[in-house]
């Protein structure tokens, strides 16, 4: 009979469900909102206002993920050292800002350096975040409490695609940018006066509460692999993987992400409005299956088997929607909708994977290396597919692209190794 895992985490102070988590599913939600919304901004006229060529939008697209890049370790060493309340705090104020400045901007090098410097501020919050919740959750908790975070990535583009069209169609493009950079600073002091790094500095946590908890993380500490510190776990032949894996994954998902709008408006040819709105449908699919993955990922603490299977059917599904082509364009849609689905179920799973292999001490910088080779592929995933749809003007191309990407990501995880000395028996007897 399969051990009652949920209830005895359920156990173990309740309330941090309920106080945390919808603390930063709307951090995160908000930062993706930031990061998306340049798919419709060139969609809606931003490149024929500006006078851009193809190349220099899929540059401009491009450049956020390079700014990314570069602050992801510093960013979480700094939140595992010191504070990623404060650090998240200053991140939601300047990334606000370089937002709307995105409407209000009309010289290109400008344009170039203020895409560069959000991409900077974004690059520290998922890392920031992830380090949060190694501090609040176990390792029988932690691929949903991940999935809940990152469930603000598809959230987001579900309903922004909608807004963006329409507020794009009502308004123009440069209000779009700005009024969707604004609730981020808002935010910003809501977060300061409700997150803790930790579960003693919590006020609303009954001290006891808080011990007991604190307790379950330290021991869970004892079993995993000690390195030296966050150089040395960089070495890692687990960690060189996933941060390989990483970047092919992220190629497939950012490509898909920045360039659905354009691909909906000139395959369906619809108005802005009913092209948000056919591009929110993948995203509905991706939240279904992400929470489906992370709860069965948690509840038999398999994590590569939640991961791979749904990357290889994300490359099925790019690859029969090259082969159909544009004679149909809504079967193709719907192999994209499966695709993009596909590409987000893992996420709670995979960034589950990390704390468990390395202790919690460079758990947070080794998974900030993995998430900044995402962030490259990133980079290359929105560029080369963007290249690829204007100089072939076609998107046969970059789908052969995004699945190939994936297939490589396929393989690269099924070689991760992940240490099975933690069950869920041993999950449910630490904490009963």
């Amino acid at each position: 009979m399969e051990p009652k895992v949920a209830a005895s985490e359920g156990a173990l102070a309740p309330g941090r469900w309920t106080r945390i988590m919808p603390v930063v599913f709307i951090t995160y939600s908000l930062a993706y909102l930031d990061r998306v919304n340049y798919g419709f901004g060139a969609a809606g006229g931003l490149e024929k206002t500006l006078g851009l060529t193809a190349n220099i939008s899929a540059l401009l697209s491009a450049l956020f993920f390079l700014g990314y890049f570069f602050f992801q370790i510093p960013g979480a060493n700094y939140a595992a050292h010191r504070s990623a309340r404060k650090l998240v705090f200053w991140a939601l104020i300047a990334w606000g800002i370089f937002a709307s400045l995105q409407g209000i901007i009309t010289n290109v090098p400008l344009l170039i350096i203020d895409r560069f410097l959000l991409g900077v501020v974004e690059g520290v919050v998922l890392p920031a975040m992830l380090v949060f919740l190694i501090h609040w959750f176990t390792k029988g908790e932690r691929s949903r409490a991940n999935t809940f975070l990152i469930l603000g990535n598809p959230v987001t583009v579900l309903w922004a695609s909608i807004v963006s069209g329409y507020l794009i169609q009502l308004l123009g493009w440069q209000w779009m940018f700005i009024l969707e950079g604004i609730p981020s600073i808002i935010w910003a002091f809501i977060w300061l006066r409700i997150a803790n790094d930790r579960p003693t500095q919590a006020k609303w946590l009954p001290q006891a509460e808080a011990e007991a908890l604190e307790r379950v993380l330290d021991k869970e500490q004892q079993g995993t692999k000690s390195v030296k510190n966050y150089w040395a776990a960089f070495r890692e032949p687990g960690v060189i993987l996933l941060a390989a894996q990483y970047f092919f994954w992220s190629i497939g998902v950012y490509g898909f992400v920045l360039w659905l709008p354009s691909i909906i408006k000139e395959g369906s040819k619809q108005g802005l409005g009913i092209t948000g709105l056919l591009s929110a449908v993948p995203y509905l699919l991706a939240i279904i299956l992400m929470v489906i993955a992370s709860y069965y990922s948690d509840r038999t603490l398999q994590r590569k088997l939640f991961v791979w299977p749904f990357l290889l059917a994300g490359a099925i599904a790019f690859y029969i929607s090259y082969a159909i082509g544009a004679s149909n364009f809504w079967l193709s849609f719907l192999l994209l909708v499966i695709a993009g689905g596909c590409m987000y179920a893992p996420y709670g799973p995979f960034f589950a994977i990390p704390p468990e292999i390395l202790s919690r001490q460079v758990a947070g910088e080794a998974t900030a290396l993995i998430n900044s080779m995402g962030a490259l592929g990133s980079f290359v995933g929105v560029y080369v597919v963007g290249y690829l749809n204007g100089a072939t003007g076609g998107n046969g191309a970059s789908f052969v692209f995004m699945a190939a990407c994936l297939l490589l990501a396929v393989i690269l995880t099924v070689l991760v190794r992940v240490p099975h000395g933690l069950t869920a028996t041993s999950v449910a007897t630490e904490q009963g």
